[in-house]
């Protein structure tokens, strides 16, 4: 069997100009795959899970609370369909790579004129800042509630997990999904136990699921369905997903790559609906212990946990709330370094240790946190987390498009182009997302 050194030599190829060398070189190919078709699968399973993360870091738990506290249920249809996006477009990420063997920060590099790539790389890194400013602000948030730490020196705190990150890597590739995968476990029994005290109204989940149109008429509830959209389709898990996946050793035939993004996209689908869980419980929660009983201004993280003791009548919620938000800042530390890797790697090449690349992240991200938490106080941290995620969603178009674009086109894929429904559905998506944040950029223009 090759060596992961002789596919990097393999994988390596000149395009436009420059040499493509793999991103996560540490990682590239380094996990077999072979045996029988379950071997194969289950080699395949884990980098969905990595994605998944990012679909209930903090940034999701502020704006399912948001919009749990302030509309009920009623955008529980926006989480659905973000999730039914997300699915689709994750599926696009993986066949990219698998098709290529390039991600999508270095198909970008590959086709686009330079200042063109370079303005994407910008906007991807102010994604990921975005991205790496919820997860200080959840983790330090979590370091509180559970510990008594005050959000300052937890801000502060969360700079040293680029350690815990580099120590999963040392371990080896298959080691950190394991991590990850067990967060998950630990988030979903937290949810759980907390759903069940809730004792939610099945009634109005199920009028949640139904498109309302006060969606195109409340510029509120738009601001806070595009944080929800923003938050679950994330930029950065589009190059995350790209890149991840090719840490397997994907054979060079069409019929071994038709089989790889097959098993990726089951593996990212499921893994992905198990997200979509964890997401719409958040809103269902707040929905069921702050909407239904009058407390519709609930924004912060530390306000949701003041008060989902007392309203569901045992300080077990309060707990359960503080373990499942720390784990998720922990588990999205983790992929964002790694997205953030596969970007400057992907769109300039430039190769740097993992702890230089994260605390240049973190340090960016930890300049309006602490900012915030120090100057502001700390009642404002969640309107900023739920800003955070808006400007994901104004960013994730420039992802977008390139990805439904290249899986479209058969010079790029070849016979692994995307099937004509799929990119049908993938522009469609592409074109709701741009109308949906010009229709949020009007409103601001319009007071």
């Amino acid at each position: 069997m090759s060596t992961a050194e002789d596919i990097d030599q393999t994988v390596a190829a000149r395009r436009n100009g420059f040499m493509v060398r793999p991103s996560l070189s540490e990682s590239h190919s380094s996990v077999a795959v072979s045996g029988s078709a379950i071997r194969r699968f289950l080699a395949f399973v884990g980098p969905g899970y990595l994605v998944a993360t990012g679909y209930m870091d903090p940034g999701n738990w502020a704006t399912a609370i948001a919009g749990g506290s302030k509309f009920g249920m009623a955008l529980l249809f926006v989480a659905v369909l973000s999730s039914v996006m997300a699915i689709i477009l994750q599926a696009l990420s993986a066949r990219l790579a698998i098709g290529t063997g390039l991600d999508l920060a270095q198909a970008c590099r590959s086709r686009f004129p330079r200042s063109a790539s370079f303005v994407l790389w910008l906007i991807a890194e102010a994604a990921i800042v975005a991205t790496d400013l919820a997860e200080v602000i959840g983790t330090a948030i979590g370091l509180q509630l559970l510990f008594g730490i005050p959000m300052a020196i937890g801000v502060l705190i969360t700079a040293l997990d680029v350690f815990l990150v580099l120590a999963l890597q040392n371990l080896g590739f298959r080691k950190l999904e394991a991590f990850v995968v067990a967060l998950l476990i630990v988030i979903a029994l937290a949810f759980a136990g907390q759903l069940i005290l809730a004792q939610p109204s099945i009634a109005a989940i199920a009028r949640g699921l139904i498109p309302t149109v006060d969606l195109a008429t409340n510029p509120e509830m738009l601001y806070i369905a595009l944080g929800i959209l923003g938050a679950t389709v994330m930029p950065h898990n589009l190059y995350l997903h790209s890149g991840v996946v090719l840490t397997r050793q994907i054979g060079p035939t069409a019929p071994q790559k038709r089989e790889a993004i097959r098993f990726a996209v089951w593996d990212s689908t499921i893994a992905l609906c198990f997200a979509l869980l964890i997401n719409g419980s958040i809103l269902i929660l707040a929905g069921a212990a702050f909407y239904a009983k009058g407390q519709t201004e609930v924004a912060e993280l530390q306000d949701a946990h003041r008060l989902i003791a007392p309203m569901l009548g045992t300080a077990l919620a309060a707990h359960l709330f503080g373990i499942a938000l720390l784990a998720c800042g922990m588990n999205s530390t983790v992929t964002a370094t790694l997205a953030g890797q596969i970007v400057m790697e992907g769109f300039v090449d430039i190769r740097v240790s993992p702890v230089v690349r994260r605390l240049i992240t973190r340090g960016l991200a930890l300049i309006p946190a602490a900012g915030v938490t120090i100057w502001a106080g700390e009642a404002l941290t969640g309107k900023l987390l739920v800003l955070s995620q808006v400007a994901l969603s104004l960013a994730l178009p420039f992802a977008v498009v390139p990805l439904v674009w290249f899986t479209a086109s058969r010079k790029m894929l070849g016979e692994l182009v995307a099937p004509r429904a799929l990119s049908a559905a993938a522009i469609a998506i592409a074109i709701l997302i741009i109308g949906l944040n010009v229709k949020l950029l009007a409103d601001i223009a319009m007071g």
